[in-house]
């Protein structure tokens, strides 16, 4: 293939990739915040997938004629998850469907178990303190 062809599939893909970069950014991903009047910060967090391709192909004897090229693009984005802020405290709210069996509720409600155990502790040594002053 000649340096002409060469440039008209590169063209080609180049234009198909430019159009995945305006479709797939990481304001995609990682919304922007959404800052609430309560003082709570939600920021989006999503799931993207994407995929391309290209291709082209010349027909005939003459090497300026004649040229056939297509290229396609396909992005599906999911939500996944919000990020709640709110006093300081980060949590993470989960947009899937609710897990199914017990074990997944369990490691669904770890992270909330660990942070009251911690508060909890916390609250108890701040006591014994008090107590020795």
């Amino acid at each position: 293939m000649d340096n002409e062809k060469k440039s008209k599939v590169s063209d080609l893909m180049q234009s198909t990739i430019d159009k995945v970069r305006q479709l797939v950014d990481t304001n995609a991903i990682v919304g922007q915040p959404i800052n609430t009047p309560d003082g709570v910060t939600l920021i989006p967090i999503s799931r993207v997938n994407f995929g391309f391709g290209s291709g082209g192909g010349d027909y005939g004897k003459a090497p300026k004629e004649n040229f056939g090229g297509g290229g396609g693009a396909g992005v599906k984005i999911d939500p996944v998850a919000f990020l709640i802020i709110k006093d300081g405290v980060t949590r993470v709210l989960p947009v899937a469907v609710p897990p199914a069996t017990t074990v997944d509720r369990i490691i669904d409600m770890a992270p909330d178990l660990i942070d009251k155990a911690e508060k909890f502790l916390d609250k108890k040594k701040a006591e014994k303190e008090q107590e020795v002053l």
